[in-house]
């Protein structure tokens, strides 16, 4: 199994389900979408990652505002409405009989292209939705174990030319990060800002333990991360201090934890940045406590759903 924040254990039942594309469910190997849509010509579109639990389509909210304001961001219109769009998700759930320890992606793309071009005046017909629902339970060897990080010489850029925070479809210099990274012996990328502050991961948003503060980046130059905000809320809601500063590689090398977060694997410690071992390559206690007080979160948000 390869190693990293993404890790799921196998599932047979993943074969057989049906994807939402465009109106239609079809089977897994069925799913297909135009050589001509904006998505695969350009990286022209946004997504959303969000998890099944009990029923319950987690954080749903928080999901639905990033991707209208991602929509927004890139002057697509969405041709649905919240409400219709999480009926189509659970339409999608409801033909693959799933309730719990699902994993769902939503696509949207600007459309499909007249000719392979970026202008979107090219284009001829609504945005393209796609839903994927698979049965995904993140592997807890992984989350016990930890993972590496090695710093990547690729930035998260700059606000003025791809917003680091748009959830979008253009991946490709993350991409590059996380290959850097695997050739070095890493499980994933560690990634600085333009002025060489701690940023964020490439798939993941990063934060430390300094002397019982957590720390996390100012979140200009990271992913909008959702679970990121959550852990942020449970450390204000049980008064521990939670700062969102600019930090640097020095801080991170003497740091006494550190962990990353997602929706798909929750939080994850880190043991080791670039060959130096953090939290003498343990799960610390702040992770672990922050890791309980998440989960009682998701819990608390389920009974209120």
């Amino acid at each position: 199994m390869i190693h990293g924040t993404h890790n799921a254990l196998d599932d047979p039942r993943n074969q057989e389900v049906k994807i939402y594309v465009s109106g239609e469910l079809l089977p897994r190997n069925e799913a297909k979408i135009s050589v001509f849509d904006s998505g695969y010509l350009v990286g022209d579109g946004v997504w959303e990652g969000i998890r099944l639990h009990h029923g319950n389509l987690v954080f749903i909210n928080d999901h639905l505002d990033r991707l209208w304001q991602g929509a927004s961001t890139i002057g697509m219109n969405l041709p649905f409405s919240r409400e219709e769009l999480v009926d189509k998700i659970r339409t999608t759930l409801d033909a693959n009989q799933m309730v719990d320890g699902v994993h769902v992606r939503v696509m949207v793309t600007r459309g499909i292209k007249k000719t392979p071009s970026q202008d979107p005046r090219l284009t001829i017909s609504e945005p393209n939705l796609v839903i994927i629902a698979e049965h995904k339970t993140a592997s807890e060897e992984t989350r016990l174990k930890g993972i590496t990080l090695f710093t990547s010489t690729i930035r998260r850029g700059s606000p003025d030319y791809l917003d680091p925070r748009l959830n979008c479809h253009s991946k490709l210099h993350e991409v590059q990060a996380l290959i850097q990274a695997l050739e070095a012996g890493a499980d994933e990328a560690l990634m600085l800002d333009i002025h060489g502050f701690v940023s964020t991961c490439n798939a993941t948003n990063f934060f430390i333990v300094r002397n019982e503060e957590v720390w996390t980046s100012t979140g200009q130059y990271c992913m909008n991360g959702i679970t990121r905000g959550k852990v942020i809320e449970v450390c204000e809601t049980v008064g521990i201090p939670c700062l969102q500063k600019d930090f640097s590689l020095f801080d991170v090398y003497g740091a006494d934890e550190a962990f990353v977060t997602g929706t798909f694997g929750g939080l994850t410690p880190v043991t080791k940045v670039d060959g130096r071992v953090i939290s003498e390559g343990t799960y610390g206690p702040m992770t672990q406590r922050l890791h309980q007080l998440y989960q009682e979160l998701i819990k608390e948000a389920v009974r209120h759903d």
